[in-house]
C-alpha cells in the first residue's frame, strides 16, 4: 500500500508540535541554523550534517564531564559513579556489563516482563476503549529497567522520579539565567531516583539512576510519537508485515530521533567540517537534522541507509548500549497495536519533559471510532 503525501503531511504536522510547543525557542534557533552543516555560535558549534556529527563522535576527544554536557550534569546531580562521566578504564568496563546486559540473549530475557505489561495496557482496545500509549511507555522501559539492574523498587514510582529527574536536570542546563531553584529541584529528584533503586541492588544506585532517565524518557518519547506517525500516515499495513516490521522500526525510531540534540565539549582543538573547533567549545549535535528526520519520513519500503539512521543511537565508542533493547520494544509494540490499526483520538504534548514528546496520546481501534478527531488542538 503506498503511503499517501496527504498523510505524511498531516503526520509531521502533529509531530511537529512535540518540538513547537515543548523547547519552542531551542528548536527555532536550529531549524534557523541548519542550513549549513557546521555552525558557530559563540563558543557553541552546531552540528548538523551526518558526515561532522559521526566525526565529532569518533574522532574529537571529548570532555565527559564538562558543564552543559550530559556527564557534566551527571556528575553535578549524583555524588556516585554514572556511565555517562565516567572515565577510562571504568566507562569502558561499565559499558562493556551494560552491553552484555543489554546482548540479544539479554533483550530475549527481559522481554516477557515488558509483553506482559504491553498485554494488559492494550486490552480495551479490543472492547472499542480509548488506551493512552503515554503510560504504557513508561511501564515498559521502568520495569525492564528495574529487572535489568534486579531492582525490587516499584516500576511506576521508578518512572515518574526518572521523569521528574530528567525534567528537573535540563530545565537547570537550559541556555539563558537559571530558575530559582532549579539546581536544587533537579539534585533533589536525582536523590529519590536514587534511593528507590538503591532497594535490592549493590549499591550503585547513580549508574542504576542514569540508566533508569535515559531508558524511560527516551521510551516515554519515541513510543507514542511513533505510534502516532502510524496511525496518521498509514503505516500499520507496514507495521503488520513481519518482513517490513523491522526497517519500519529502525525508520520511526530514525524520524523520532528520541534524543534530538546531543550536548557535549571538545577535548581538544580539532577540524569539524571546516569550522576550527578550540578545546572548550560547547559542541550541539542535532541528531535530528543528521538523520534528515525533518526532511525524510519513514518508510520501511524506502529507509535511509543504515549508517545514517544508526546515528539516532550515536556513533563509535559514544553508541548507545541500549538501541537493540529500544528496537525490541518498538518491534513488540507495533505488532501488538497493528491488529487494530488505532487512529490518534487525543493528544497532548507535554511541555515541561526533558525530551519533546507527548503528555498523552490515546488511540481507538479503527472501525470503532472511525470519526477519531485527527487533527485537534492541544486540550
Amino acid at each position: 500500500m503506498t503511503v499517501s503525501p496527504a498523510a505524511v503531511r498531516a503526520a509531521r504536522r502533529r509531530d511537529r508540535r512535540v518540538y513547537t510547543r515543548s523547547h519552542p525557542l531551542l528548536f527555532a534557533l536550529l531549524a534557523a541554523a541548519r542550513r549549513r552543516p557546521v555552525t558557530r555560535l559563540g563558543r557553541a558549534v552546531l552540528v548538523h550534517d551526518a558526515a561532522p556529527y559521526r566525526h565529532a563522535l569518533t574522532r574529537i576527544p571529548l570532555d565527559r564531564t564538562a558543564a552543559g554536557t550530559t556527564g557534566g550534569a551527571a556528575r553535578e546531580l549524583s555524588t556516585a559513579d554514572v556511565l555517562f562521566d565516567q572515565e577510562g578504564g571504568g566507562h569502558r568496563g561499565a559499558r562493556r556489563t551494560l552491553a552484555e546486559d543489554l546482548s540479544a540473549a539479554g533483550v530475549e530475557r527481559l522481554r516477557p516482563v515488558w509483553q506482559e505489561a504491553l498485554g494488559r495496557h492494550l486490552a480495551p482496545l479490543a472492547e472499542g476503549r480509548d488506551v493512552d500509549l503515554v503510560p504504557l511507555a513508561r511501564e515498559l522501559a521502568a520495569v525492564g529497567v528495574c529487572t535489568l539492574l534486579g531492582s525490587a523498587a516499584d516500576p511506576h514510582a521508578v518512572a515518574v522520579a526518572a521523569g521528574e529527574a530528567a525534567a528537573a536536570a535540563v530545565r537547570d542546563h537550559l541556555p539563558g539565567p537559571r530558575l530559582p531553584g532549579a539546581r536544587r529541584a533537579a539534585a533533589t529528584a536525582t536523590a529519590r531516583l536514587e534511593t528507590l533503586l538503591s532497594t535490592g541492588t549493590d549499591g550503585r544506585a547513580g549508574l542504576r539512576a542514569m540508566l533508569a532517565v535515559a531508558a524511560v524518557n527516551t521510551s516515554v518519547a519515541a513510543l507514542p510519537r511513533a505510534a502516532a506517525w502510524c496511525a496518521d500516515a498509514g503505516l500499520w499495513d507496514q507495521a503488520a508485515d513481519d518482513r517490513l516490521r523491522p526497517a519500519l522500526v529502525t525508520e520511526l525510531l530514525r524520524v523520532t530521533a528520541p534524543s534530538p540534540l546531543l550536548p557535549r565539549a571538545a577535548a581538544a582543538d580539532a577540524d569539524l567540517g571546516g569550522c576550527p573547533v578550540r578545546k572548550g567549545d560547547r559542541l550541539i549535535l542535532v541528531a535530528r537534522h543528521a538523520v534528515r528526520a525533518h526532511l525524510q519520513p519513514p518508510d520501511a519500503r524506502r529507509p535511509a541507509p543504515p549508517a545514517v539512521a544508526q546515528l539516532v543511537f550515536g556513533a563509535g565508542p559514544h553508541a548507545c548500549p541500549g538501541a537493540r533493547l529500544a528496537r525490541a520494544q518498538l518491534e513488540d509494540v507495533l505488532a501488538a497495536l497493528a491488529p487494530h490499526r488505532p487512529a490518534v483520538t487525543g493528544a497532548r504534548v507535554d511541555r515541561g519533559a526533558a525530551l519533546p514528546g507527548w503528555r498523552s496520546l490515546t488511540v481507538r481501534a479503527a472501525g470503532r471510532h472511525e470519526s477519531a478527531a485527527r487533527f485537534e488542538e492541544d486540550r
